[in-house]
Parts: structure tokens; sequence; C-alpha cells
């Protein structure tokens, strides 16, 4: 087998002691943990070395690989442009990889803008590397806002390709953990923070790449995290191998968690087809939300299927609530893939005879007209989850004091009214009425110097 084993590091500029200046010295124990691991990968003596790193160019819907004979990067960025590296690229892997990844349909490949300039995601992993003596050549890849398989997937393709091409490979995946470890740090604190660091270090323990790769969408953006999605794709070239896994460090002094772990890949093991059984958790996850669904949500649903399915906008159907029949309200539609928002569609008043009427027209406009994102495609319908928001009818306040972040939406008007904008209440992110205006200005177009005429509303949410 061509694929020598992997690594988690993470990638903080400070670790680098000109940089740091003395800084570093406060996280000593990941200072060992880098420098072993870079023995070690360079030990086994690789023909090149794949990065990923959450900092190289990064697309929603594709993961690119750098293209080109080379790259040079440094650290002027953080004021020290001595710190410079030059790399090799492996072409002939890259285009292998490229080529297979198209035949497959994986979204991966070297199209999209190409980054001359070397990350700090990708240099400061190759500083540990090329301290310890690697010479060889690299590939680097960047990561999307695509689902845990599409990432997993890479992984083994990497492995594959590796073994087509008879090329000894190590993969290096850079990334920080959370960056919300506490009130002090850089980015304050969550409670999702340590949660995530410590399933984080128990995966790399372990080798649990199930759990790495069935980690809640809502702990990995509530802690912040950059390096879950490399993580991904390390934990791909391990499909259907037994992992000989060590986790050396994982500490978070300044705030945001570095762990480093080393994984070498032992016997084949077809009980550890960690991507399909990812997949089939998702299955079963998605068939017990649906079940869950109230008549709302599932009103929502049919109409957006219908219509990608068969070009064709369902009728008010038989039997539902009398509210949804005899009620005309203003309802916002939204719809999430992945833990990410996929579209939203609403009206602040009813346009239509009834609340059934209104949710089935933004339904559909939430997943083909939301101007922010392509229309939905039949093969995403299974993945998406569905929210509706039943609006009062707004009511015109004095001023912020008459707002509650997490009871009211608010709606912020200019003067003349041409320009308008709206946020509805309780949204995870936004925790006071100031960010609550403030987006919603940005939204409608108004400058933060202006005067606004501000209304109230409160949403019945069905989620």
């Amino acid at each position: 087998m061509s694929f020598l084993g992997a690594c988690a590091v993470p990638h903080p500029p400070l670790i680098l002691p000109e940089i740091g200046r003395g800084e570093e010295k406060k996280i000593s124990d990941t200072i060992e943990a880098y420098e072993s691991v870079a023995e070690w990968v360079v030990e086994n003596n690789p023909d090149l070395v794949v990065i990923t790193s959450p900092h190289a160019t990064m697309y929603a819907d594709y993961m690119q690989i750098s293209s080109g004979a080379s790259a040079e990067g440094n650290f002027a960025n953080f004021g020290h442009p001595e710190l410079a590296f030059h790399v090799e690229y492996d072409e002939e892997f890259v285009q292998q990889v490229s080529k297979t990844a198209e035949e497959i349909k994986l979204p991966a490949g070297t199209l999209g803008r190409q980054g001359s300039e070397l990350d700090h995601g990708t240099m400061i992993p190759l500083y540990f590397l090329q301290k310890a003596g690697y010479k060889g050549k690299i590939v680097r890849i960047g990561l999307s806002g695509l689902s845990n398989t599409h990432h997993y997937t890479l992984g083994v393709l990497l492995r594959e390709t590796a073994d087509i091409m008879n090329r000894r490979m190590m993969i290096v995946a850079s990334g920080d953990l959370s960056h919300k470890l506490k009130a002090d740090g850089p980015y304050g604190f969550a409670k999702e923070g340590p949660v995530f660091d410590q399933r984080m270090a128990d995966c790399f323990a372990t080798g649990d790449f199930l759990e790495l790769l069935t980690t809640p969408v809502k702990l990995a953006e509530g802690a912040a995290e950059c390096g879950l999605r490399s993580f991904w794709i390390m934990a791909g070239a391990f499909d259907c191998l037994d992992v000989d896994a060590k986790l050396l460090s994982c500490e978070g002094p300044f705030g945001v968690g570095y762990g480093v772990a080393r994984f070498i890949p032992k016997e084949e093991n077809k009980r550890r087809n960690i991507g399909e059984q990812a997949v089939e958790d998702h299955r079963k996850s998605m068939e017990e939300l649906r079940e869950k669904e109230d008549v709302y949500l599932r009103l929502a649903r049919k109409s957006l299927e219908s219509y990608v399915r068969y070009n064709k906008r369902i009728e008010v159907p038989e039997g539902l609530p009398e509210e949804m029949l005899n009620t005309r309200a203003g309802a916002f539609v939204s719809i999430k893939k992945a833990g990410q928002l996929r579209g939203c569609i609403g009206t602040i008043l009813p346009v239509r005879d009834s609340l059934a009427s209104e949710i089935i027209a933004n339904a559909v406009s939430a997943g083909t007209a939301d101007p922010r994102f392509p229309a939905v495609t039949e093969d995403e319908l299974e993945d998406l989850v569905y929210d509706v928001d039943v609006l009062s009818e707004p009511e015109s306040i004095e001023g912020p004091e008459q707002l509650d972040v997490k009871r009211y939406g608010v709606i912020v008007s200019s003067e003349d009214g041409y320009r308008r904008g709206l946020l509805l209440p309780d949204l995870e992110g936004i925790d006071t009425v100031e960010e609550q205006i403030d987006i919603a200005r940005r939204k409608g177009g108004i400058s933060p110097d202006e005067n606004v005429k501000l209304q109230r509303f409160e949403v019945t949410r069905h989620e």
C-alpha cells in the first residue's frame, strides 16, 4: 500500500518563534508534538505530502486542488516576509485525481480561481516538515461547503490514486479546533467550544472516524472550528482500514484549540466502511426528522418537491387545519442543507387568500428564487430541512427599547419607505437588539447614519 499515514495539525502563526516572540512557549506541548509528528512523516520517506488547508481557495460547492508546477508564500501579512517558502507540486498526481473526480462526478479538481500564494494553513505545516528535512513535492487542497461524504470520498480517492501511481503518500490535515474556548480569547467563549475539542481529542485518540464524520453541525458551528473538513478528507484515506491512532497533544491556552495526532494505516477491515456508515446514519436521521414534521413543514416540503420533480405547483390540500385555510398571514420558509442556509423567502404581510397558499408559494420561491443561491436540484431534496415562520401583523414602535431580540422580529424602513429590511427573532448568533437592527439595515440597503422607522412582529415558529 502506497498510503503511509496521516497527521492532524494546527496552524497558529504564533507557533513560529519569529512571530510568537516568546508567546509560543505557552503552547510548548503543541510544538513538541508538532516536531515529533513532522519527524515521523519524514522518516517514512514519502514521495509526496498532501496538505489540506482551510485557508486555501475555498468554494461552497467545489473542493479545489492547487494546480501548476510550484508555488511560493511568506508571512509578510504577519510582519515577517523573510519567512518564505517554495514548493514543487506533483502535477501528475493532481491531474490524475482531478480526472478521476470528474469521472465519478465528485466536485473536486483544478477548476476556479487559482491562488499562486501559499496560505498560512499550508505554510505552518511546511515550516515543521522542512525543518525536519522534507524536500519532496506536495499537493495542496482547499475545503468546501460540501457534505462530510464529499470530503471523505476525496480522501478515498487520494489513497486510490497513490496506489495506482505508486506514490508513497502522507496526508497532513491542517486545521485548528474550536476558536471559542475562553471569554478573554480573541473570539470569546461558547459552551460548544470545549465540547467540540473533547470530541476531536477522543476521535484522534481512538481513531473513531464515524464520530468524526457525524459531528453535529450545530456543535461545529457553535465552536467556530476551522479544521473539521480537513479531518474528514484525512479520514477518507483510511476507509476500510484499521488505524493505529495516537493523540500527541491537545491544548488551547489562547482560547483556540490546537490538536496534534498521528494515524498509521493497518490491516484491511471491511467493518470500518465509515463513509457508508455515515451515509446510512444521515438517512436514518433524515427519516426521523421527517416523521416529526408538523403539517406546516410537510406542506412546505411537499410544495418544493412537487415543483422541482414535476415542475408543478400543488393546490391547497384537503384536510389541513382550519387556521391554515381560513387565516391570512405573512410567512417565511427557510431551507437548510447540512446545517447551512439553502434558501429563505417570505412575505411580511399576506398576499394570498390563505396561510396555506402563502406557505406553498414561499416554499417554492425559497428553493428556486432566492438570489443568493442556485435553484434546488432533485438530488438535493432528500437532504433538505425546512422551517416555517408565521408572522403576526407588524406594529410600529418608537424605538429599540421596545424590541426583544428573542421575542420580536424587526422591520427597519427608510424614512421614504422605499427601502426596507427584515430580520426574524431568536436567530442563532444574534444576541442583541443592536445587532438585529444593524443586520436589518444592511439587508435593506440603509446606511447606519440614516433615520429609520421601526416595526416589530412576533412569529410562530415551526421547525
